[in-house]
């Protein structure tokens, strides 16, 4: 009795950890400084193709000058803050399909004859196949898989949680080849090329390994959510009455409405982005080679405007369905639906104002960067080959993960000299960078670092029927089933793909 007394006492609330964590990260910052931590990363001049030594520091904030930086910079950064501002726009549209009645509608029906696997295997595989979107999955399937759950009269944290780990533990999953995917591809051939200058990959290099991964990742997370994380995450108390859902003939109209408009608003979008017909691809870059570039480049409309192409599509799916259903009847109502999901979201500003002083904070001053090229410069000095070099490489990778979530820094500092290492060890470009994208996803939702860790924590506290706030560690210890799993099962793919010498896919091979 006492001792769980104790335990109450030193639960401490998200927004403290993270105020806890700002202020470690700002005094670490100055003692690594003071101590002079350094590391040395290989970088090839894509012009010269030569190896540069970059050298980087530790940069202390726990200075007058750091101090500076982070009173001149918060505003700013926040106002920039990525998470936030998809956040309120995409829960404009979830705002007014959840009033609407649309949501209920649809989930119940989904969920009244489907087993609850089944669902929850959907929920998974799609979470899983939203990497092709980049970050947006998180803004979408986290809420989306909450209310899903609820409606199913099921646990919404449950939901939450097999969503949040689908997306992380599947971030380097994807059967087409990403924009991320392609910017690492550019440093991985110019790694390469120090070795053999006419090395070269196509865009489904990967896809062989890639799908069977994604199917066997979707089935673990499924398994783990039914067997052990439903009995691991608080629970959670269904206080209306359940009720028997008819579809009656208001309902059928609504679903009719909205479905149709939703139909015309996606053909008119989906010819946008197909090239080479009259009119069409207007949504694309072409400054572009790869379609998939000309689709999620930083400046194709498409991926600028992405989270509010899906904003509109889910107004239009609540208001047409309001409209049929008779439950939208006037202006007010359907201002009054649009801003639904805003109320009370205090706690969520809070939460990610803080994460992204943390994040502000972390980046400047170049710790994970710094760790990271210390790992990369140990792996260098090993004498492993074959099999205990995969492992050791993916160990390296999802511990460098935890401190510096971002791919394209991590790669960056990895690559220069991690690709000819592995080369002169008889294995290919495309191989090392499978690798390096499996071991992120073992531990990318175990760190509070990754951009949209605090969509799931926000998630999770908008969810907690307890008086008492959820940890954030609490939450960390809700994703290590997931992370041990998939890590184990993403290692054991990859050993395996090398004994056998299957190809990675069409052109892609394991070993050279």
């Amino acid at each position: 009795m006492k001792l769980n007394k104790i335990k109450e006492k030193v639960t401490l609330n998200p927004i403290m950890t993270l105020l806890i964590l700002i202020a470690i990260t700002i005094v670490a910052s100055g003692l690594l400084s003071l101590i002079g931590l350094n590391a040395t990363y290989n970088q090839v001049d894509p012009t010269t193709g030569e190896y540069h030594q970059i050298l980087i520091k530790v940069q202390s904030l726990f200075s007058l000058s750091g101090l500076k930086y982070i009173f001149s910079s918060t505003v700013e950064n926040f106002a920039s803050f990525t998470p936030l501002s998809m956040l309120i726009i995409i829960l404009i549209g979830i705002g007014i399909m959840e009033k609407s009645g649309f949501l209920k509608t649809a989930f119940v029906l989904l969920t009244k004859y489907a087993q609850k696997k089944t669902v929850t295997f959907a929920i998974v595989l799609i979470s899983i196949l939203m990497s092709i979107c980049g970050d947006i999955g998180y803004v979408i399937m986290i809420p989306i898989s909450a209310l899903l759950f609820h409606h199913g009269r099921r646990n919404p944290l449950l939901g939450i949680v097999a969503s949040f780990a689908a997306l992380t533990c599947g971030t380097g999953l994807s059967i087409f080849i990403t924009s991320i995917d392609s910017s690492l591809l550019t440093s991985t051939l110019l790694s390469a090329s120090v070795l053999d200058k006419n090395y070269r990959l196509g865009q489904f290099s990967f896809i062989f390994i890639m799908l069977v991964a994604v199917i066997a990742l979707s089935i673990l997370i499924t398994l783990i959510t039914e067997h052990i994380a439903v009995e691991k995450v608080a629970k959670y108390d269904f206080k209306e009455e359940k009720r028997e859902f008819k579809l009656g003939r208001k309902e059928i109209r609504g679903l009719f409405f909205s479905f149709t408009a939703a139909a015309i608003y996606l053909l008119i979008f989906i010819y946008n982005i197909i090239p080479g017909l009259p009119f069409s691809g207007n949504l694309l870059d072409y400054s572009q080679t790869l379609y998939i570039d000309k689709l999620f480049s930083y400046n194709s409309f498409f991926s600028q405007g992405f989270i509010f192409i899906i904003t509109m599509l889910f107004v239009i799916l609540g208001f047409f369905y309001g409209i049929g259903a008779r439950t939208i009847k006037n202006n007010n109502d359907l201002c009054e639906d649009l801003s639904h999901s805003l109320d009370g979201i205090g706690k969520t500003v809070i939460l990610i104002f803080l994460t992204s002083v943390l994040l502000n904070v972390f980046e400047k001053s170049n710790i994970g960067n710094v760790f990271c090229g210390l790992l990369t410069e140990l792996l260098t000095e090993t004498k492993f080959t074959g099999i205990p070099l995969i492992i050791l490489f993916f160990i390296i990778s999802a511990v460098c993960t935890i401190l510096l979530p971002n791919p394209l820094s991590k790669w960056l500092i990895i690559s220069g000299s991690i690709v000819p290492l592995f080369m002169n060890a008889g294995f290919t470009p495309e191989m090392t960078q499978t690798i390096f994208r499996f071991a992120e996803g073992a531990t990318y939702g175990l760190t509070p670092l990754m951009m949209y860790y605090v969509i799931y924590l926000a998630y999770i506290e908008k969810y907690n029927q307890s008086d008492k706030p959820i940890s954030l560690f609490t939450t960390i210890k809700y994703q290590l089933p997931y992370s041990i799993a998939s890590g184990l099962v993403l290692l054991i793919i990859l050993i395996l793909w090398f004994i056998l010498g299957i190809p990675l896919g069409i052109g892609g091979i394991a070993a050279l």
